[in-house]
């Protein structure tokens, strides 16, 4: 495993030197409110000690548009090469699928960044260096937004010294166990930490008919029916940023949960028939699918008491889809019913 060769670089701003690219191809779907996040993102993979070949920002329709982000991150570091695709709004996994299009043939590797993230400077080389073995998937550690445990840290069923580490000298470690069972059960694997062998699996594509949610989950699944060669970087290489999102602040009862409850529903009806689930994982896709119902039910009536809006023609649309739900408002009915009784009855402390 080789040290990565340094070449000069001529620009005033940049490091005394420029690290060697490695066959990488970076995809970064593109879309957001805030001037500058988009730099921080760039910043992070000019601050890598392994270059990428190429970085591919696809601009899907942002109001802070791309080229101006672009181009100050090139006045900077020009040896950083930066492409910008500008495509009609499709959502993240359409902005994706037009960059894996677009990756240049002497890429193997790809690598995703969403534009609000920010990579440690070791990533693309643990990555390479693991992938060079053979291996066809890497992820990593990493830190969501506000925490300082990392996920792996924060996982109950992920334990990362359960997997040999790798030769070489790097904190990496080879996967050992049931892939899409762990996506499945407890998935640990973050957009921003995954690099892959895009050749090898240069078809497959993110499911866009998912929009905001679940696209990359179906993504990780899919490989794990098609290779066990996965491994991962046992210490966080990814710190996750605030940037435009469908989550943030999607809470229960707020302006975009309905938006999410639908998308999460629409994938869980998706599992079974596109993936060939065992008794253990359709027993949790039915749990989840319940209390997905309930919780939307539960939504629902809570923008009618209160007087929020609803979005009639998402709520028509998720009726299509799961025409399932109208049988869960009795069950939700006495839950609120019986709960307001239960409040009414509680002894009133002096």
């Amino acid at each position: 495993m080789s040290t990565p060769i340094f070449t000069t670089s001529s620009s005033a701003d940049h490091a005394a030197a420029t690290p060697a690219s490695a066959p990488i191809a970076v995809v970064i779907p593109y879309f957001q409110r805030q001037e500058g996040v988009l730099q921080k993102a760039l910043a992070s993979i000019a601050g890598q000690q392994l270059y990428p070949a190429e970085v591919i920002v696809v601009d899907d329709s942002s109001p802070v548009p791309a080229r101006g982000e672009v181009q100050a991150v090139r006045a900077r570091w020009p040896n950083l090469n930066v492409r910008v695709i500008e495509q009609p709004n499709g959502g993240p996994a359409g902005a994706r699928n037009k960059g894996l299009d677009s990756v240049s043939p002497q890429c193997d590797y790809v690598a995703f960044l969403d534009s609000d993230d920010e990579w440690h400077d070791t990533h693309l080389l643990h990555a390479s260096a693991a992938l060079a073995q053979g291996n066809d998937f890497y992820f990593s550690d990493f830190f969501r937004l506000g925490h300082s445990t990392t996920v792996f840290e924060q996982s109950a069923v992920f334990k990362k010294d359960a997997h040999p580490v790798l030769p070489g000298g790097y904190p990496v470690a080879q996967y050992q166990g049931d892939m899409t069972e762990q996506i499945l059960g407890a998935n640990v694997i973050g957009t921003s930490t995954v690099v892959y062998r895009f050749r090898k699996f240069a078809n497959l594509r993110f499911r866009e008919e998912f929009v905001y949610a679940g696209e990359d989950f179906l993504f990780w699944l899919t490989l794990s029916t098609l290779t066990k060669a996965y491994v991962f970087g046992t210490t966080p290489e990814v710190t996750y940023g605030r940037g435009v999102n469908i989550y943030a602040g999607s809470g229960w009862g707020t302006e975009k949960s309905m938006d999410r409850l639908h998308y999460e529903t629409k994938l869980e009806l998706a599992l079974p028939r596109l993936f060939k689930l065992n008794a253990e994982q359709q027993g949790r896709n039915r749990a989840k699918l319940r209390f997905l119902r309930h919780t939307m039910v539960k939504d629902i009536v809570h923008r009618l008491t209160h007087r929020k809006p609803i979005n009639g023609p998402l709520l028509w649309k998720h009726l299509a889809m799961d025409p399932k739900l109208p049988l869960y408002v009795p069950a939700v009915g006495w839950q609120i019913v019986a709960g307001r009784l239960r409040t009414q009855a509680a002894p009133r402390k002096e």
